[in-house]
C-alpha cells in the first residue's frame, strides 16, 4: 500500500490516541484502533510477523521482510504510543488523582458511542451472533468487578502481566491498563514509565511482544472465518466494560500494601455520591467524548 507522509503523519496521531487511552484503567486502545479504521489492518500486520519472515529477511533482505510485515505502518503506529505513554502518563495520573469524575465521564461518552460504531459494523445478525455479543458482555462486566490484586511479583510476573496486557490492549473495550490494576502491576509499570525505568519497561515490554504475536493470530483467525461472531463478541466486550469507566463511584474498602493503595469500589447513582458529583460537567465531557467518535469516524469515512 502506498502512502504519503501525511498518511503516516495521521497514523502517527492515531497512535497517540491510542496509547492516552492505553494509559488509563479502564479505557482500551483496541477500542481507538477500531474506530479510527485501522484495527483490522494492524491485526493482520502484527500477524505477519512470523517466521517466514526471518526467512524473507534472510533470503531477500530487511527491505522485502520490512514490506511483508508493513513496518512503515507499524512503525508509524507505535510512534505514536510511544509518545503519547512517554509524555501523557504524567498528566493522566494527575486528572485520575485530582478530577476523576470528569474524565471517567469523557471516557463514558467515548466508549458509549464506539459500542454503536463497533456493533453497526456487524453486517448479518443470526442467534451465533447474539450468543457472541451476550458472552462478550457478560465476561467483560466479570472482569470490571474483580478485586484488584497488590502484588506486582519480580520480572517474571512482570513478563507475563506485559503479555496479558497487550492481548487485552488490542481488544475494543478491554483495557490493558485495567488488566495490570488486576495483576497488581499497574503502579510498578507506571512508576517505571514516569522514573524511566528502562529494566522493568524492558521486560514488560518483551512480555508485551510475546502475547501480541500469539494473541493476533488468533484474532486474524476469527475475522478471517467468524467475522460476525467476533464482531459481536467486540462489541459486547466494549458494553460489559462501561461499569469499570462509570464516573460515580463508592469506595468499598481501601488497603494498603507497604507504599502502594490498593481502592475497592462500585458504581453508584450520581445523586447518592458523597460529594461534588460535578453532574453538568459531567454530563458536557460525556457528550464530548461521545461526538469526538462520531468525529473520527467521519474522518475515517472520507479518508476512505
Amino acid at each position: 500500500m502506498q502512502r504519503s507522509f501525511l498518511d503516516y503523519l495521521v497514523i502517527t496521531l492515531k497512535g497517540i490516541a491510542m496509547g492516552a487511552a492505553d494509559v488509563v484503567p479502564g479505557v482500551s486502545g483496541g477500542t481507538i484502533a477500531f474506530i479510527s479504521g485501522i484495527y483490522e489492518e494492524l491485526i493482520t500486520s502484527i500477524n505477519n510477523i512470523s517466521l517466514e519472515t526471518l526467512q524473507l529477511l534472510r533470503k531477500e533482505g530487511f527491505k522485502k521482510a520490512w514490506q511483508h510485515i508493513n513496518g512503515n505502518f507499524l512503525a508509524a503506529l507505535f510512534l505514536g504510543i510511544a509518545i503519547s505513554v512517554l509524555s501523557l502518563a504524567k498528566l493522566l495520573e494527575w486528572l485520575l488523582e485530582h478530577h476523576p469524575i470528569l474524565l471517567w465521564s469523557f471516557f463514558f461518552g467515548l466508549v458509549v458511542a464506539s459500542i454503536f460504531f463497533v456493533g453497526k459494523q456487524i453486517s448479518k445478525w443470526s442467534i451465533g451472533v447474539i450468543i457472541a455479543f451476550i458472552i462478550g458482555a457478560a465476561l467483560a462486566y466479570y472482569i470490571t468487578t474483580i478485586p484488584p490484586s497488590h502484588a506486582s511479583g519480580g520480572y517474571l510476573y512482570l513478563f507475563f502481566a506485559g503479555a496479558l496486557a497487550i492481548c487485552a490492549m488490542i481488544l475494543p473495550g478491554i483495557s490493558g491498563a485495567f488488566i495490570l490494576v488486576l495483576l497488581g502491576a499497574y503502579g510498578t509499570v507506571l512508576a517505571a514509565v514516569n522514573n524511566r525505568d528502562l529494566i522493568t519497561l524492558a521486560i514488560v515490554g518483551l512480555g508485551a511482544v510475546f502475547g501480541l504475536l500469539s494473541f493476533s493470530r488468533l484474532l486474524k483467525y476469527l475475522f478471517t472465518n467468524y467475522k460476525n461472531s467476533t464482531l459481536a463478541l467486540l462489541t459486547g466486550f466494549i458494553l460489559g466494560s462501561l461499569n469499570k469507566i462509570w464516573p460515580w463511584k463508592e469506595i468499598m474498602e481501601i488497603e494498603k500494601f507497604g507504599d502502594k493503595t490498593i481502592t475497592i469500589d462500585r458504581s453508584i447513582s450520581p445523586f447518592y455520591f458523597d460529594g461534588d458529583p460535578k453532574l453538568m460537567w459531567a454530563i458536557i465531557l460525556a457528550f464530548i467524548g461521545f461526538l469526538t467518535i462520531f468525529l473520527l469516524e467521519k474522518l475515517a469515512t472520507v479518508k476512505e
